[in-house]
């Protein structure tokens, strides 16, 4: 198969190591600007690797599989149409190959091969009986992640049985296209797009794996990928058009056909949604995006904010960007996300998952295990080794701070060993050690946070002595030898963040990527208030923010913020009458984020809302009427 495509498609490690080898190779049609590293070759600790262990011990291996998943697709008469076992077989063959544990193996077997074995002769592979297949609610964005799923597992483990099932499969639904019916989208109230979620990114996968033109033939032909250029709907109006994950999945695709096939169009739906997303009130302060899954930008911060489908894919957008680009501005948004909504979208101990992870109100879990949401959480999971190192073809880019390990190949065959300790992001102190295997000349590349203003570097205990500019990279190009070290300081200061809309007059506490929330529970008085009264009667005090215990009911080593705060009053000159604690995001019982101020000018605007090209309105579509 074409060699190239692979590489732009699938497989960043070979471009990684084509790099390293020193043999001429042609580039990309787009070349990235940075490569992430594959998933086994990194390993992660801190709060990133502990939320990996946690899915992977108190989640995954704790679904009961058989029942709520493969019975299903052994018995073909479910209607619904769908469970998510496609992502779930993604999520497995990740956490397989991740961490190399024997029960995570078994698990992603049993699932690989209950999915193969239930297939039909014709390479149906779906749950719903003939009558609805293809064309019932969501069949084929069910069996489309099903393939997905097996083609990961022949990426990750050689499996080739795995690759003829998803073939066979994708194959049924390509020879069966054209009985489409004409009023498909009206039938479901569905529009095409939504339905087949994902679609042409799986396609795209098995292109690269196999490079059968077919597949990318579909995809930009029937499936008209590069002329796909709809507008940011808001509300939930018929046919759902307004769907973020839908919206989102479709930009990924053809940020991936872009590197195959460069064509500017294909460009326009991601910077319309990060436009709106950054510069024009679609994202909250969190990272979550959308109400009831639908795009919005009236800043609520209540009920059914921030779909988790939908936070998963922001990353996967700003990941690709990130990779396209080379711009940091994306890692800042990217941890932003993570420490905040996704992280906040699971109880303590790993076992649930939410839906949506509201900054107002109660939090609630997912009933079950299956479905969109808890699925492609664990995706998402188990794809965070990859967004924390990135190589470029000059040396490496360190994306995400936490403590963890990798071995990359520099250029001229040079094998570089790299340590991070750091106990992110409960301070900025980062050390990093790098062994090269001889003394190599490489850039190493530190994301410097656009929150952080007085950031400092040591080599060797040696002060970096050049500027170091918030929301860059600062690039340190040197001769490397084994034992060299380099240790980051990123002050974390306690900041107000003015709130915007339906958050205006008010402001959030934060420190570092960290957006912090109050928990009433830990105050007898605040126990019964609902969030929208705690956040008109609370008024707290800006000169009164300190660091405090009592993090560790978030995570080990968790931030808790002290500050004094006046309740039921607006007295002017009178002493605080109460002591609040706010914690990290992630608090299971938080239900506040925004509150008053005696004084809006302690606050500042959120430093990650104000993107390059800000302000333009043109790629909004705000559909009215019936």
């Amino acid at each position: 198969m074409n060699a190239i495509i692979r590489v732009a498609v699938l497989a960043p490690m070979m471009l990684a190591l084509a790099w390293s080898s020193g043999v001429e190779s042609r580039p990309a049609k787009a070349a990235d600007a940075l490569v992430p590293l594959d998933l086994r070759q990194v390993k992660v600790g801190g709060e990133i690797g502990r939320r990996i262990d946690m899915t992977v011990r108190n989640n995954m291996l704790k679904l009961d599989v058989e029942k709520d998943f493969l019975a299903f697709y052994r018995t073909k008469t479910d209607r619904r149409g769908y469970t998510g076992l496609g992502k779930l077989i993604d999520a497995a063959v990740r956490f397989a190959a991740y961490t190399k544990d024997e029960q995570a193996i078994a698990l992603k077997k049993q699932l690989v091969e209950g999915t193969i074995g239930a297939q039909a002769p014709d390479g149906y592979i779906g749950l719903s009986p003939p009558s609805n297949r293809m064309w019932g609610i969501w069949d084929v964005h069910d069996v489309n992640y099903i393939i997905y799923g097996l083609t990961s597992d022949y990426r990750y483990f050689g499996e080739k049985r795995s690759l003829e099932a998803a073939r066979k499969a994708m194959d049924y639904i390509i020879q069966r296209w054209s009985a489409m019916p004409a009023d498909w989208s009206r039938q479901n109230h569905i529009a095409n797009h939504v339905h087949l979620t994902g679609l042409e990114r799986t396609l795209l996968t098995l292109y690269g794996e196999t490079g059968d033109r077919r597949y990318l033939d579909f995809c930009t032909q029937q499936r008209a990928l590069p002329e796909w250029d709809l507008g940011i709907v808001i509300g939930r109006r018929n046919l759902i058009e307004g769907h973020v994950y839908a919206y989102l999945t479709r930009c990924l695709a053809q940020l991936e056909l872009y590197r195959l096939q460069p064509d500017e169009r294909l460009l326009r739906p991601t910077r319309r949604a990060v436009d709106f997303l950054n510069a024009q009130d679609g994202v909250s302060i969190t990272g979550a995006a959308g109400q009831w899954e639908i795009w919005t930008d009236d800043q609520d911060g209540r009920m059914a904010l921030g779909e988790t489908c939908a936070t998963a894919y922001e990353l996967r957008v700003y990941d690709s960007l990130l990779r396209l680009e080379g711009k940091p501005r994306y890692g800042d948004l990217m941890e932003r996300i993570v420490y905040n909504t996704l992280f906040g979208a699971q109880s303590s101990d790993g076992r649930q998952i939410r839906y949506y992870t509201p900054l107002e109100g109660n939090r609630e879990y997912f009933s079950i295990d299956a479905y969109c949401c808890p699925c492609n959480f664990r995706r998402i999971i188990a794809e965070l080794p990859t967004l924390v190192y990135y190589q470029s073809r000059d040396g490496l880019a360190v994306n995400l701070y936490s403590a963890s390990a990798t071995t990359i190949n520099l250029a001229g065959g040079v094998s570089l060993k790299v340590r991070q300790e750091t106990d992110y992001p409960t301070s900025g102190h980062v050390a990093i050690r790098l062994d090269p295997a001889r003394p190599a000349k490489f850039a190493l590349r530190l994301r410097i946070p656009r929150w952080c203003h007085e950031a400092t570097a040591t080599v060797n205990e040696q002060r970096w002595e050049k500027p170091i500019a918030s929301g860059d990279f600062l690039s340190i190009e040197r001769q490397w030898k084994a034992g060299d070290r380099v240790t980051l300081e990123l002050p974390m200061t306690w900041r107000l963040v003015l709130g915007r809309k339906r958050q205006s007059g008010r402001a959030a506490v934060m420190r570092g990527p960290v957006v912090f929330c109050l928990n009433p529970a830990q105050n007898q008085r605040l126990q019964k208030r609902d969030a929208a009264d705690l956040g008109a009667t609370l008024v707290i005090d800006p000169r009164s923010l300190k660091d405090s215990s009592g993090g560790e009911v978030v995570r080990p080593g968790g931030m808790a913020c002290q500050v004094s705060a006046w309740y039921d009053t607006m007295e002017i000159g009178i002493p605080s009458n109460m002591s609040l604690k706010l914690t990290e995001f992630p608090d299971p019982q938080g239900k506040l984020v925004y509150f008053r101020l005696p004084d809006l000018r302690a606050a500042a605007p959120d430093e990650l809302s104000d993107l390059p090209g800000s302000g333009r309105k043109s790629g909004t579509l705000r559909i009215t009427g019936p």
